[in-house]
């Protein structure tokens, strides 16, 4: 994976990251770039420094530690060399590139009004390589049917960070968009018009609006579209049987999703969280469950390469608040 993001990569990093250990290019997901500091890698099988010769290496004594001109070379290749034309994904704290790879990047904040403007003196970068599995989805694909409606059930994936939660739902709207249910029960159920939400262009990684992951041919994408106003302009305009979306937290994500769910579509949504307790104590996420917006809930848990986890119903997962006993005046 790693000649999917070489040419962001200044010739110096690109020099000891291609003398890697093929099998770490094969898996790798996370470069580390700090600067001054050892490069780190990441994959699936774990976290290593990398020696100027490409070795892995368990502790960073002896590491290639990037140069302050090497980062500022990798800020003007993420960046177009145009600080300025990447102001909002500055503000956001990553930058998203072809291929919906994700960069996140740390150093100093500015502030405006208490508010995060953008970040300047970068000296970090954390490039996160997006890949597709097609059949991903497989293995958990046949506990989220509905088999009254012949789709998906409106479900809520979590798991924390880096456990392949985009990996499946990317495969699930492939899967539900071209009708391969994968389960013999549905055997002949039609293919079901899928809508993506994109805000980071990191599901279907669209190039001028048109998505280079293969994401079903049922499948429309507004690409680096707000969430919540994005799942409103599917619903009014492109009539998708389910939606999905990454990574929601936001109070106007919660009220697009009533909205999609009182509409009859299934949202198939992330967040991040460490099981269902974790996610229903953030309020944003415990409201939605709460109003039953999700019927199932994915909690992933990733094993090596393949993705697995338990799916069960949300509202046998919690106890209903005790009534409170009536005061005698």
């Amino acid at each position: 994976m790693l000649r999917g993001v070489q040419h962001l990569l200044p010739a110096e990093l690109a020099e000891v990251l291609s003398r890697m250990p093929e099998r770490q290019k094969d898996e790798l997901e996370e470069i580390r770039i700090r600067e001054c500091r050892p490069l780190e890698i990441g994959t699936s099988r774990g976290f290593w420094f990398l020696s100027p010769d490409g070795r892995p290496l368990d502790r960073p004594e002896g590491a290639y530690k990037p140069s302050t001109d090497v980062c500022r070379k990798m800020l003007e290749r993420v960046t177009n060399h145009s600080l300025y034309a990447m102001e909002e994904e500055l503000r956001r704290g990553y930058i998203t590139v072809a291929g919906g790879h994700r960069i996140g990047l740390a150093g100093r904040t500015v502030l405006e009004g208490g508010a995060v403007r953008g970040i300047r003196d970068i000296a970090a970068f954390n490039v996160r390589i997006a890949r597709e599995v097609v059949g991903a989805s497989a293995s958990l694909l046949p506990k989220l049917l509905d088999h009254r409606r012949q789709t998906l059930q409106s479900t809520l994936v979590i798991a924390p960070p880096q456990q392949g939660k985009t990996t499946l739902v990317r495969d699930l709207a492939r899967a539900a968009s071209s009708g391969e249910w994968a389960y013999p029960p549905a055997a002949g159920w039609p293919g079901r018009k899928v809508g993506i939400v994109d805000e980071r262009s990191e599901i279907a990684a669209c190039v001028r609006g048109v998505p280079t992951f293969d994401v079903g041919p049922r499948t429309d994408v507004l690409d680096a579209c707000p969430k919540a106003e994005g799942m409103m302009m599917m619903l009014r305009s492109l009539s998708p049987d389910i939606m999905i979306v990454d990574e929601i937290g936001r109070e106007e994500d919660a009220a697009a999703i009533l909205d999609a769910s009182h509409a009859g579509v299934a949202v198939i949504a992330t967040a991040h969280a460490l099981d269902l307790e974790d996610a229903r104590a953030r309020p944003v996420i415990g409201r939605l469950l709460d109003a039953g917006a999700f019927r199932l809930c994915a909690q992933l848990q990733r094993s090596g390469s393949s993705l697995a986890g338990r799916v069960f119903p949300v509202a046998s997962a919690y106890r209903a608040p005790a009534a409170r006993e009536p005061t005698n005046a």
